[in-house]
């Protein structure tokens, strides 16, 4: 790895997971955050934090001047809300960046694929709803920038605290359908993982991340409900649900892993979910 200064821009779940890796490793972390409490934390293992609100643009513009020249990024700012929806925080990100970065790897998400049932690093963006739209409008703004960029298009997202086994623990989880659609997942940590090995890689281009493992809604869910302790969730019609818990995709994230020889320390959900407890 070499010794640039790392910014997380928009530093949630998956970068703060980023962000203890490089602290515990010697190296400059910068963290943005709407919020500076929430990254207490951060702050006192040595991270800077620094306030950002990129739908405030008299934030975003006073931010350019605090970005070290040359820092690596990493961004998984979602979508800002909009009167009438989710918009595209791409200009924002440009604004707020300047021309001080060399390097952004961008987490973005496998809906860019629409509807397209199997993927891989060859498959196209095909973007349906309003909010695929937008997050493949971000990509194509992000990658415009004048820095080399890695676009990471991770599966779900789930590790401690977060995902299906705390929404079983809620009682809030519903069957879409029959349960027979297909989700592809990847565990936060190694999503941080691929993400760091991105920064410190000259590797360009877009690509799926995901375990080894696609499985059925129903087998995962029998496998998690199990594992808790809890009863099988009841079904509901898909229509009722959120668009990304009736997806039906398989992501092969193969790929991705051998550009940057990353190996994953949970590879499926059988090895993931009893470590999440």
């Amino acid at each position: 790895m070499d010794d640039r200064p790392i910014l997380l821009l928009g530093c949630g779940y998956t970068a703060a997971r980023a962000a203890r890796v490089l602290l515990a490793r010697g190296r400059r972390v910068l963290a943005t955050t709407r919020d500076p409490a929430a990254l207490a934390d951060l702050a006192a293992a040595g991270a800077e934090v620094l306030p950002l609100d990129l739908a405030d643009p008299a934030s975003t513009a006073a931010f350019a001047s605090r970005v070290p020249a040359g820092a690596a990024v990493l961004s998984s700012v979602p979508s800002l809300p909009g009167p009438e929806g989710p918009r595209d925080p791409g200009p924002a990100i440009r604004e707020a960046l300047g021309d001080r970065p060399a390097r952004v790897v961008l987490l973005s998400t496998t809906g860019v694929y629409g509807d397209t049932p199997e993927v891989d690093e060859r498959t196209p963006p095909a973007p349906r709803t309003p909010r695929q739209v937008v997050r493949r409008e971000t990509e194509i703004s992000v990658a415009a920038g004048p820095w080399s960029t890695l676009v990471l298009r991770p599966a779900a997202i789930y590790g401690p605290g977060r995902g299906l086994l705390e929404m079983l623990r809620a009682g809030r989880y519903r069957i879409p359908g029959d349960g027979g659609n297909h989700v592809s997942r990847i565990h936060a940590g190694d999503l941080a993982a691929l993400s760091l090995a991105g920064l410190d890689s000259d590797l360009t281009g877009a690509f799926p991340v995901a375990d080894d493992h696609a499985g059925t809604v129903r087998e995962v869910v029998a496998f998690a409900a199990d594992l808790l302790g809890v009863p099988m969730p009841p079904s509901v019609p898909p229509v009722d649900l959120h668009e990304t818990l009736r997806s039906d995709r398989r992501v092969d994230g193969r790929a991705i892993r051998r550009r940057l020889d990353v190996t994953l320390r949970y590879p499926d959900y059988r090895s993931g979910f009893p470590a999440c407890l």
